[in-house]
């Protein structure tokens, strides 16, 4: 999983509490939410995923006690 640094992605974070990754076309929902909770150590509460030439992104959506701003400034996204 990659991060996802773009003017919208900053907002989704500071507005929806949404972190934005580019994963593997061939991962589910339900891999990606066990791997970025093993990951990371946060609780998922929803993922949307989209396919965009030919790439993956899942918009991973964290529970309100695990502020996405926290866990971006952590990995230096902010």
């Amino acid at each position: 999983m990659k991060p996802i640094v773009t003017e919208k992605a900053v907002m989704l974070i500071e507005s929806q509490n949404i972190l934005t990754f580019e994963t593997d076309k061939s991962k589910t929902k339900e891999q990606i939410k066990k791997d970025f909770e093993e990951i990371f150590n946060a609780k998922v509460e929803k993922i949307k995923t989209l396919v965009k030439r030919n790439k993956k992104y899942a918009y991973i959506k964290l529970k309100n006690e695990f502020p996405a701003i926290d866990l971006a400034t952590k990995l230096g996204l902010i």
